[in-house]
């Protein structure tokens, strides 16, 4: 959320960043209900410092005293009810004003102008048909679409076999990765609070893709952004003690309502899935922010290049960033089915945006306390990191091998068609 006095102060550049980013936003009426709030206000101020007045000079229960004290009773009754109702109206224009994003941010409508900044790794030219992963999960017993549909409605499935070791052998070696670079490890919780999906950005936008639950301020997180994100709402930290960095594993849940018609068969869209998240808050430096962005981008390229999988890096356009982000980089994967790269990672700048409305401050070396800073990227999102691996690393015989770091922890170094059915 964007505080009052920046809105007031930087307008033709809120109002044009809600443009860029399509999305309507009445400044005029914010700013017009900000007036009327400070004039209130200042009303209430000046008839409190009246009662102070009365009091002192023992005039509160004697005639004209305490008819004006009565009267200033029911003035400021009439101010607080009427600064609550504006209160009211300024939160919720306010909730829906976008962030502001960074000057180096591309300007476009959608994603056609998002921009590659690199490439790393090779793609594979395969001398035979390549399979897509569907493909290669059926004749390989990996992966079962059908019952997983027939259980658990459209977009479900089932990891079996080699797939479903390969899933939590992923994770681990991940997590693992993370707490050796000193990032905190921390189990996320699934069922969350309105607070934190309005808190993170999720509402009121996102609202339709979230999983509400029958309690009452219930819902499915759609990402351990939203609840480690949360962890310090209402607090204020140390400033010696940021950046706070966390390494997070959490199921993840989305409707994918605005998502129809788009990806229908196989993993690369589900309503169900895993994900181990980066998130940091950190002090309130845009440069330090820079900083930090980029070291979330170098772990989740290391963990691509540890899996020897092709990728590139995009900075995307204002139009298809996301309404909290400042800033936002989306690592691409190479998937032979798409012929094209597949979205695994999305690495966010979102400044004080989620603090202000988390309230998670810092306390300064001066006294002071001034809103963190949040950013968080994916380090890994299972099943669909699996679209890329099965398929890049599948071979002439129908078999596929195993990156060098997973086969330990797997066990084997090759999923071929000697396998066990269920």
């Amino acid at each position: 959320m964007l505080s009052l006095d920046f809105i007031r102060n930087n307008k033709e550049k809120v109002l044009q960043a809600a443009k860029n980013k399509g999305r309507q936003v009445d400044l005029d009426k914010i700013l017009s209900l900000d007036d009327q709030r400070r004039k209130l206000i200042q009303q209430a101020q000046v008839l409190r410092e009246e009662r102070n007045k009365l009091a002192k000079q023992g005039k509160p229960h004697s005639g004209e005293g305490s008819v004006r004290g009565r009267q200033i009773k029911e003035e400021l009754k009439k101010i607080e009810d009427d600064l609550t109702k504006i209160q009211t109206q300024l939160d919720s224009l306010v909730s829906f004003v976008p962030n502001v994003p960074l000057p180096e941010v591309p300007i476009s409508k959608d994603a056609t102008g998002n921009k590659e900044i690199r490439k790393w790794g090779k793609i594979p030219r395969f001398d035979f048909k390549p399979k897509s992963h569907i493909e290669l999960g059926q004749a390989l017993d990996l992966i079962d679409l059908e019952r997983g549909a027939k259980i658990s409605g459209f977009r479900g499935y089932f990891l079996k076999n080699e797939a479903a070791i390969l899933h939590f052998a992923l994770f681990f070696y991940v997590f693992n990765k993370l707490i050796k670079k000193d990032y905190l490890p921390i189990i996320a919780p699934a069922v969350i609070k309105s607070l934190s999906l309005f808190g993170c950005g999720q509402f009121p936008w996102g609202e339709q893709d979230t999983y509400k639950l029958n309690d009452e301020d219930a819902y499915l997180a759609g990402t351990a952004e939203q609840p480690v994100t949360s962890y310090y709402s209402g607090e204020i930290l140390n400033e010696k003690d940021l950046p706070k960095k966390f390494v997070a594993f959490s199921p993840c849940f989305r409707k994918e309502a605005g998502a129809y018609g788009k990806d229908t068969k196989g993993l690369y869209r589900l309503h169900e899935f895993w994900k181990v998240e980066q998130v940091i808050i950190a002090k309130n430096n845009i440069e330090e922010a820079k900083k930090l962005h980029e070291e979330l981008q170098a772990n989740c390229e290391e963990i691509l290049q540890d899996l020897g999988l092709p990728y590139r890096v995009m900075i995307m356009c204002t139009g298809d960033m996301g309404e909290p982000q400042m800033k936002k980089y989306d690592t691409e994967t190479w998937m032979p089915s798409r012929q094209a790269y597949g979205e695994t990672m999305s690495n966010s700048i979102m400044g004080d945006f989620q603090t202000r409305r988390l309230k998670i401050k810092y306390r300064k070396k001066d006294g002071s306390t001034e809103y963190c800073f949040s950013l968080n990227n994916t380090a890994l999102a299972s099943p669909r990191i699996l679209i890329a691996l099965l398929e890049n690393y599948q071979q002439k015989d129908g078999s596929i091998l195993i990156p060098k770091i997973l086969q330990e922890l797997v066990g084997f170094d090759k999923i071929k068609n000697e396998i066990t059915t269920l």
